[in-house]
């Protein structure tokens, strides 16, 4: 099973296409996952850059985020539209919202898997904070009910939102891993969505649990013939990215983050793929 490693576009809005996609391409990743840039020109210049330097592309679908239902269903229609027309890998979506009920939630994601079987785009559902997917125990109900429900898996939200790690919630947390094809690996706690980084002694207990359930998502994938597995490294700018660090550093640490997210992963899966998903 090949690993994949994808760089967020997220906190790198102000560098041109160009310059992003040849700073990510030095940086040894295998593409970018972002959202479509509003100006049609910008669309251009995004797919003429991954072309130029042969990075793949994951949608990202966060910007529907009307409080009506039936103008939020609309937008989300037309946004998974337009990104499944520039042919991503596959669509990574912030799905529905917390407050809406669970019936409308199930509409909106049905809607989304018409939209991916009519593209042959598919769409992933993002475990968010603020989305129907808000905490592990709720998403489990989503997924009993919808069984082709396929994850992004975002687990820094679901320790936020327990304030534990999910030491109790076992049988909801097996069910999620199981329906997980895409891992966004940004590393949070029980007290947020970001640690300030994964390199420092007093975060490695939050790493570790990150890297337990990250195991078991790839042993389920390769047990499952899959050909290939995808990480986005998506450690945050301000405001999660702490503000006690200058604020001319913040994006140099940001870089420097997802770059070590992405070689641990790589080391990690790459190099030693029987130690940690051997089946």
């Amino acid at each position: 099973m090949e690993i994949l490693f994808f760089c967020t576009r997220w906190g790198s809005e102000e560098l041109k296409w160009a310059d992003f996609s040849r700073k990510v391409k030095d940086a040894g990743f295998d593409g970018v996952e972002a959202s479509l840039p509003l100006h049609p020109g910008d669309q251009e210049n995004m797919m003429e850059s991954l072309s130029k330097y042969d990075l793949k592309l994951i949608g990202l679908h966060w910007d529907t985020v009307t409080h009506n239902f039936g103008r939020h269903k609309a937008e989300m229609e037309q946004r998974l539209f337009a990104l499944a027309a520039i042919d991503p890998l596959f669509i990574t979506s912030h799905t529905g919202k917390d407050h809406f009920s669970f019936e409308q939630n199930i509409e909106l994601l049905s809607r989304a898997e018409e939209i991916s079987l009519s593209t042959g785009v598919p769409v992933l559902h993002e475990t968010h904070r603020g989305k129907f997917s808000f905490a592990v125990h709720q998403t489990k109900l989503f997924l009993e009910r919808l069984p082709w429900l396929k994850l992004t898996l975002d687990i820094s939200h679901w320790y936020t939102v327990a304030e534990s790690y999910l030491q109790d919630q076992h049988e909801a947390l097996e069910l999620a891993l199981f329906h997980t094809s895409h891992i966004h690996s940004r590393v949070g706690f029980t007290q947020g969505p970001q640690i300030t980084d994964p390199r420092y002694h007093e975060w490695q207990e939050a790493l570790q649990h990150h890297l337990i359930c990250w195991d078991k998502v790839l042993n389920i994938q390769k047990n499952e013939g899959a050909q290939f597995f995808t990480f986005t490294s998506e450690f945050g700018p301000y405001p999660y990215m702490p503000s006690a660090i200058a604020a001319n550093a913040v994006a140099g640490c940001q870089w420097d983050l997802n770059n070590y997210m992405k070689d641990l992963l790589k080391g990690r899966y790459t190099n030693h793929l029987t130690k940690y998903y051997a089946g």
